[in-house]
């Protein structure tokens, strides 16, 4: 299950209206070497332009749709640790929205409004600069359950060996939507932001779902293979 997403900015001058996301996750290409915490200015317009320029190019093929699909999936494991929701679309996984996460997504954003306005498009500065400070990882977890508010109330925090790690705040989990997968009739997302800070990017860690009905689900994710 992948999420929606909406987001955008403004500014004279080739600005960018709030926009829709696309039905898949766009994910950054950068090979991963660990969470990045920290990226300069330059760091983060390389990997903004990469990401535009990548788009373009699958835009630009003899078959557009098919490109950009396969660009998506290509890259959508980077930011994916749990299950893979293709084969297992009901296992525990997270999508974790790291600062590079926000700049390929912006990445392609530029892209989709240079091909519909047929000019270039550029992302303010000054909203580059607070990607780039961003205190927090956003992670954004996927879980099913057999009703439609399985999961109000739902937890969730990292184990680094005996340290345990919860989140800044917390989202309330969406209402269940309707699967047609098997398995639970029911599948929901929330988001849990953990300060950097807080927890080691590089390490190893077990994350841990707690729901309401008392039941906990576990998972292992390697930080250091997320960019």
């Amino acid at each position: 299950m992948r999420c929606k997403e909406m987001t955008g900015w403004g500014g004279r001058g080739g600005s960018l209206a709030v926009l829709a996301a696309l039905g898949l996750v766009a994910l950054a290409a950068a090979p991963a070497q660990a969470i990045d915490v920290k990226l300069t200015m330059d760091e983060a317009k390389k990997a903004l332009a990469e990401n535009r320029e990548r788009m373009i190019v699958a835009a630009d093929s003899p078959k557009p749709d098919e490109e950009i699909k396969k660009l998506l999936k290509q890259v959508s494991s980077a930011f994916w640790i749990g299950a893979d929701p293709e084969k297992d679309p009901c296992g525990a996984s997270a999508l974790l929205k790291t600062k590079r996460y926000w700049l390929g997504h912006f990445g392609r954003i530029e892209a989709r409004e240079f091909k519909k306005q047929n000019k270039e498009v550029h992302m303010p500065e000054e909203n580059m600069r607070k990607i780039v400070e961003m205190p927090y990882l956003e992670a954004e977890f996927h879980v099913c359950g057999d009703e439609e508010f399985f999961a109000d109330g739902v937890k969730a925090s990292f184990k680094q060996g005996s340290k345990n790690i919860e989140p800044a705040d917390m989202s309330p989990a969406q209402k269940g939507r309707k699967s047609e997968a098997p398995g639970p009739a029911y599948r929901s997302l929330f988001t849990a932001r953990f300060a950097y800070d807080s927890f080691d990017p590089n390490a190893k860690t077990k994350v841990q779902i707690y729901f309401p009905d008392g039941k906990m689900s576990e998972f292992e994710a390697d930080f250091s293979k997320v960019k």
